[in-house]
């Protein structure tokens, strides 16, 4: 049989995988194995892809209706601030022009006093233009005050309506983005389809499996660098049934201490038979060779070996594990979620003592009652079926962009293959 993960490592994917598909869980595929063909989505995945660009599109169309309602409202409306400014400026001009007015009757009414005027007739006249020019410099005054007022009231306006027309010309500019992005969407899924019907494969499912657990077992909670510690990853089958190929699933990651700088190279998995002392790496696509069969109610453990290399700084790793099923039948599945164990780096040298072993954050079905599966081996096989989702919420998950990549609960999609493709 030859089956393998749509994404290499659900880490990677965080870091690879296009925006549009990280909101997508990484689905079951058929492929040809890594070392003859790129990875690529599913159809199921490009299906969810396609609906979430639809959904992003709808969602940009909508806020370009409404910044385009919102900006010919700004448009059309009264502004209370710049009317009650008019009226204001207008009083104001109205004024001003009636004492100017004034002004000019006073010094008329002076300028043509008799010879005979007396001069307390002379003196009234004086005393009415001096009111008349003094009620005029503060009629002025006022008026440019009112003025100012009222420009300002204009330049609050427009500048709202100009943020009103740049909000609707971004709305529509992100509608045409999200546009490309849906057409392109759709255009990928339509290609995927046609070659599926091509190559003559149907709509078959893998699902997730709750009662296909994996559990990490004697791994430290501090691993100095420099070192190699043994542990143990057990494989159980909580079903009632038997299943013809198990694929145990597991990945290391770790960065420094400030989680920004990557590891990776530094940390190195190896597993083992139960049968054997040979250790082998894990594959590059982070899978072990399967145990075939793995019988309802039992479990397998596989020899695990993690090693750090001395250069290693201080930091912190975490350990995913996870299973998949692959049955004679063409039924598939694996475990809905990544279980991730989290550990320290001590630097080279240090003496932790005694320390706890790893633990993760997501409760595991009780398997107490299950019993060992004799005379399991696992037989050379080469692929693998995708396991994803986490249940780590750590700074090291977060800090390396795991989190983005796996969704707690995850639901697995497989196109069922042609026959003879697995073998």
């Amino acid at each position: 049989m030859k089956i393998r993960r749509i994404l290499a490592t659900a880490v990677v994917a965080a870091v690879t995988t296009p925006a549009v598909l990280l909101s997508v869980t990484p689905a079951f595929a058929d492929g040809k194995p890594a070392a003859q063909t790129q990875e690529k989505p599913s159809v199921a995945e490009l299906k969810k892809a396609a609906a979430a660009a639809q959904a992003a599109y709808d969602d940009a169309v909508a806020a370009e209706s409404a910044a385009y309602a919102a900006m010919e409202a700004i448009f059309s409306a009264t502004d209370p601030a710049v009317v009650a400014a008019q009226a204001a400026a207008a009083e104001a001009a109205t004024a001003k022009t009636e004492a100017d007015q004034a002004v000019v009757d006073a010094t008329t009414a002076l300028d043509e006093l008799k010879d005979t005027a007396t001069d307390a007739e002379r003196a009234a006249a004086e005393a009415a233009l001096t009111e008349a020019e003094t009620a005029a410099t503060a009629a002025d005054a006022a008026k440019a005050d009112a003025d100012a007022e009222l420009a300002a009231a204009l330049e609050a306006r427009d500048d709202e309506r100009v943020a009103a027309a740049r909000a609707y010309d971004q709305a529509k500019k992100a509608t045409k983005a999200a546009l490309a992005d849906k057409t392109a969407a759709d255009e990928t899924l339509a290609k995927a389809e046609e070659e599926a019907e091509e190559d003559g494969e149907g709509d078959g499912d893998c699902i997730p499996e709750a009662k296909l657990t994996t559990v990490v077992k004697g791994l430290p909670s501090t691993v100095v660098a420099g070192t190699k510690v043994n542990f143990k990853l057990r494989v159980t089958n909580g079903t009632d049934e038997t299943m013809d190929e198990v694929f145990p699933f597991a990945y290391v990651h770790a960065t420094d201490r400030s989680g920004l700088n990557d590891l990776d190279d530094l940390v190195h998995l190896q597993w083992s038979p139960a049968s054997s002392s040979k250790w082998k790496n894990v594959d590059n696509e982070h899978y072990m060779d399967p145990i075939s069969p793995l019988k309802a109610g039992a479990h397998t453990d596989v020899k695990m070996r993690l090693t750090i290399d001395a250069s290693a700084p201080a930091g912190n790793g975490v350990t995913f594990v996870a299973g998949d099923y692959w049955n004679d039948n063409g039924t598939c599945g694996g475990s809905p979620d990544l279980e991730g164990y989290e550990f320290v780096i001590a630097a080279a040298g240090s003496k932790p003592g005694k320390v706890d072993d790893a633990k993760t954050g997501t409760s595991k079905p009780n398997t107490s009652d299950l019993k060992p599966q004799s005379g399991t081996s696992a037989s050379p096989v080469s692929g693998s079926l995708a396991a994803t989702g986490s249940s780590s919420t750590s700074q090291l998950a977060l800090a390396s962009g795991a989190a983005l990549a796996m969704g707690a609960g995850a639901m697995f999609v497989v196109r069922r293959r042609k026959a003879g493709s697995h073998a």
